[in-house]
């Protein structure tokens, strides 16, 4: 079944921790971003530790090998559930992440977190591939890339939901897909340019589905995340 991540992109560690409290009896995943993972982070994972929720570190690294290897492990933590690297750091740097990850995790008595890796910005068109130097679609990257990512140990990838129907039928529904850019249909785009609605992405098959500012940013965020999770469990995988 798929399961919900709420963007903990915030600005500060008090609107974080009234954010899990509010919606606590949900049982929840949380992405800590780089505005939580860079403004305050400590507090935040020790809140999070403290009250026993998932998280999922949405660190986006992107170095070679060894630098990337030895962030991961500062990383991993107790309650990481996810945390990720790009996809266009090549094979031996997602290789090192995922055996950095279990190391530590091993070292902790934790099971290992998993590693996904990013395949294509959601805030990306052909056009913005095409700037960077990337021939082809979306699609056909995000599917190579994460051929890269399965080969490399990664359990799974960061994709649109348009694209995750098509990975997993390249690689296996036991090969994970988290979706952001999940947006309920009468919400703003805001700056991501491939969105799906949270149905959609039940639909291509997606195994985490990260949403922000529909919930972050709504009068009442626990009604705007039972919503959600009502419309995710009305779906029908297809």
């Amino acid at each position: 079944m798929s399961q919900l991540v709420v963007a903990l992109d915030v600005p500060s560690p008090d609107d974080a921790e009234r954010l899990i409290d509010e919606l606590y009896e949900l049982d929840l995943i949380y992405k800590v971003g780089m505005e939580s993972l860079y403004g305050y982070a400590q507090r935040v994972f020790s809140y999070m530790e403290a009250r026993d929720v998932r998280h999922f570190i949405d660190a986006k690294l992107h170095d070679i090998p060894r630098t990337v290897a030895a962030g991961v492990k500062q990383l991993v933590r107790y309650g990481t559930h996810i945390v990720n690297v790009h996809a266009l750091g090549g094979t031996e740097m997602m290789r090192a992440a995922v055996t950095a990850a279990n190391e530590r995790a091993d070292e902790l008595g934790m099971t290992h977190p998993h590693v996904f890796a990013v395949t294509i910005l959601t805030s990306m068109s052909q056009g913005d591939l095409l700037d960077v130097g990337l021939g082809g679609d979306p699609l056909e990257n995000a599917v190579r890339l994460a051929r890269l990512s399965k080969d490399a140990g990664c359990s799974g990838v960061v994709c649109s939901a348009h694209e995750s129907r098509d990975i997993k039928t390249a690689l296996g529904n036991e090969f994970l897909t988290l979706t952001p850019g999940v947006r309920p249909a009468e919400a703003a785009h805001g700056d991501q340019k491939r969105v799906t609605t949270p149905a959609e992405a039940v639909r291509a098959g997606a195994d985490y589905l990260v949403v922000g500012r529909p919930i972050t940013q709504a009068p009442d965020a626990f009604a705007a995340a039972r919503a959600i999770l009502d419309e995710m469990q009305r779906t029908v995988p297809s």
